[in-house]
């Protein structure tokens, strides 16, 4: 069985900082995506830097809740 783990990210730096170390922990056989809904802070480039095995998804726009999610299952 193949597991995902799937966040969804708007300027949420702060609490990608607070939340991934435990995710990327304990979620060793699930792969980890973070779907960016078109954010302006550095959060992205915070998840690059920081966990290189996390998947990112970026979206041109932010197409909301629903539309975010749907992104992300289409490509894991």
């Amino acid at each position: 069985m193949k597991i995902a783990v799937v966040i969804l990210n708007w300027n949420g730096q702060k609490l990608l900082e607070q939340f991934l170390p435990s995710v990327t922990t304990y979620s060793k056989n699930a792969d980890i995506y973070v779907v960016d809904n078109a954010s302006t802070d550095t959060s992205m480039a915070f998840v690059n830097a920081n966990y290189p095995e996390v998947k990112i998804i970026q979206n041109k726009e932010n197409g909301g809740f629903a539309k975010g999610y749907n992104e992300a299952l289409k490509k894991s």
